[in-house]
């Protein structure tokens, strides 16, 4: 772990503490529409937001491990949970780099390479983020044609970032910045076929993402599958903008300002608030579901466990290049 610059920090708490200060703003001014809101919407919806959440973070996790056994450290179910649940707690750490370095470390403990792990984290990561932008990019045109002209820069970003995936750029990029810290190069690339079944498990991720947030605003606005499309491409917009910003926490406070935002057109301003302030409940919940899950399956392990001295590290023979492996930030 590496200490941030108080100069930083502060920067960062105060655009926390902004952002956030807008939010109360805009939930202090509709109050009645945002209560009349909650008080409309049924808990069968908000409870299958929840299951919908928590399933598509499970699929993320697959991302995950589909990428690091891709690079030779295939990791067994509960301990891939294990790993991403624990860490991903970190994320809601201001500075964006806890959930990923506490990421390496804990798989450091199953004899994953820190270069492995920081390298599945870093592009699932970046599946994540193409996979996001790829969903706003299709399903916004398709909620309205103001929306698409409005967001017309999700659309721009979405094929570069899903190109800059193609496994041989992916390496040469990873190998520079390697090279850059005076660190060896990488001992294996990520393979098409890694790439693919990574990429696989991100869209079914984000097919229950979308889920999630259509749950929520066909409660609020009764119309249906009409409003699928809105609210998958709003919802998969303001996850890209929360990961895109940093120095925000789990993205708090930006994505619900985004998804606000693209919900307009259609959700009023009162609605559209309790969509987003549940929805990040509904997040979190999962987030801490899954954690729970991680502790106890880590529990489990450790009651099977016979008694004896623990593993100081890897196998002989497998070659540990440990600050290679900091990843630079982590968002979900």
């Amino acid at each position: 772990m590496f200490r941030q610059p108080a100069v930083g920090r502060t920067v960062k708490l105060g655009l926390l503490i902004l952002t956030l200060g807008f939010c109360a703003y805009g939930l202090f001014t509709e109050r009645d529409a945002v209560i009349a809101a909650l008080h409309e919407m049924s808990w069968p919806p908000v409870a299958g937001a929840v299951l919908a959440a928590m399933a598509g973070q499970g699929c993320m996790m697959m991302s995950w491990r589909a990428l690091l056994a891709d690079l030779g450290s295939p990791l067994p179910l509960a301990a891939a949970t294990r790993i991403l649940f624990v860490a991903q707690l970190g994320k809601y750490v201001p500075g964006g780099v806890w959930a990923a370095a506490a990421q390496v470390e804990i798989a450091r403990g199953h004899q994953v390479q820190r270069q492995r792990s920081a390298t599945a984290a870093i592009v699932s990561l970046q599946v994540g983020l193409a996979t996001s932008l790829l969903v706003a990019a299709v399903a916004l045109p398709l909620s309205s044609g103001q929306a698409a002209r409005h967001y017309w820069w999700a659309l721009a970003l979405a094929l570069p970032v899903v190109l800059s995936l193609y496994p041989p750029l992916t390496t040469w990029v990873l190998n520079r910045l390697l090279r850059l810290a005076r660190r060896p190069r990488l001992e294996r690339q990520i393979s098409l076929a890694g790439l693919a079944r990574s990429f696989g498990w991100s869209v079914v991720g984000w097919s229950l993402f979308s889920l999630h947030a259509w749950l929520l605003v066909a409660d609020v606005t009764h119309q249906g599958l009409a409003v699928l499309p809105l609210a998958a491409g709003a919802f998969a917009l303001a996850w890209s903008v929360g990961f895109i910003l940093v120095p925000f926490p789990g993205g708090v406070g930006p994505r619900e300002l985004a998804l606000i935002a693209a919900l307009a057109p259609v959700v009023p301003a009162g609605a559209a608030i309790a969509v987003a302030v549940i929805s990040r409940v509904a997040m979190t919940a999962a987030d801490l579901a899954w954690a729970s899950v991680a502790f106890l399956l880590g529990w489990a392990a450790r009651r099977r466990r016979p008694a004896g001295p623990e593993p100081a590290g890897p196998p002989p023979g497998q070659n540990d290049h440990s600050a290679a492996g900091r990843p630079a930030m982590s968002r979900s």
